[in-house]
């Protein structure tokens, strides 16, 4: 019984061994690696492939031996942009032989728009600790350096500033100004030196509209005869301030206001204001006269006023 168990046993073994895939064995050889990465390369070629995948850049390996880097082709120079220099009054320089500008360390011989503030035509300098009028743009019409610590004005601080309406240097030190600073103004309409040491004043161009020279230290003499008289456009006139003792006449016929208070004047003439000659003469545009702070009885010469529209301000008594 035993046997014929083993039997049985031995026929299904057999059976099964007969129905299990017969293995083929791999070739390894050189052949067979040919084929495969001539496939790999074939599957992995992207000349065909989608749009979105890199190239892949080829570097070349530098041999060992003489490791010598390829030497970089030279790069070309790069154009430098031609620039043309500036002048203070924004022209430009002609010709191949203009100088350069070597500008001084001394805040006096600055230029002025590289220390103040330059807006058109007009020139900002107040408050630049400044000892001098710095060089000014040829076509400077208005220049206010008001608060700084000018002392002196030279005649050539202005010179060939032909558009100049307007200078403004109010509350400095100046003590001095040459003859001929104002004088050669084409142009100049209003002057204002208030609040500073002036002694004398110089002559003045006939264009002027404007003067302030208040708080200065003009005294009976600082003011030439006649200073005013061919002004014939000047319509505001402020002495304040000056330790005067006299009215300077003769004043301009369009003068509109006279500030002369707190200062030491003594007395007035009849022929200050109105012409004594013609009693029908009215001067209708001089309507502010200010004569407050002056040692002056206004009542002693009623004359000098009668043809006035107003009455001037001081003292009645």
């Amino acid at each position: 019984m035993k046997t014929i168990a083993n039997i049985v046993l031995g026929f299904l073994i057999l059976e099964t061994v007969a129905a299990a895939p017969t293995v083929q064995p791999v070739n390894y050889d050189s052949d067979t690696y040919d084929v495969t990465l001539e496939d790999l390369d074939n599957l992995y070629n992207y000349e065909n492939g989608p749009s979105d995948q890199k190239e892949i850049e080829t570097v070349p390996v530098i041999p060992s031996g003489n490791r010598e880097l390829p030497t970089p082709p030279p790069e070309e120079p790069e154009e430098e942009e031609e620039s043309t220099p500036k002048l203070i009054d924004g022209s430009s320089p002609q010709g191949p032989e203009f100088p350069v500008i070597i500008i001084p360390q001394t805040n006096e011989d600055l230029p002025a728009c590289l220390l103040c503030s330059c807006v058109s035509t007009t020139v900002y300098c107040d408050d630049q600790e400044l000892d001098a009028v710095p060089p000014l743009p040829k076509q400077t019409a208005y220049f206010y350096s008001r608060f700084n610590k000018i002392k002196k004005i030279n005649k050539d601080d202005f010179a060939n500033l032909r558009d100049l309406k307007r200078i403004d240097l109010t509350s400095n030190f100046i003590s001095e100004i040459d003859e001929d600073a104002f004088r050669t103004l084409p142009r100049l309409r209003e002057l204002v030196l208030r609040d500073n040491k002036i002694r004398q004043l110089p002559e003045l161009p006939p264009t002027l509209t404007f003067i302030d020279i208040s708080s200065n230290r003009l005294g009976g003499k600082g003011i030439k005869q006649e200073a005013f008289k061919d002004m014939e456009d000047l319509h505001h006139l402020y002495i304040t301030d000056n330790n005067l003792d006299h009215i300077p006449l003769p004043l301009p016929q369009n003068l509109q206001a006279l500030h002369l208070q707190n200062n030491n004047i003594l007395e007035m003439h009849e022929d200050t204001f109105c012409n004594v000659k013609n009693l029908t003469y009215i001067r209708k545009a001089l309507e502010d006269i200010r004569l407050d702070g002056n040692p002056i009885n206004l009542s002693k010469t009623p004359q000098a006023y009668m043809c006035l529209p107003r009455l001037p301000v001081g003292s009645l008594i």
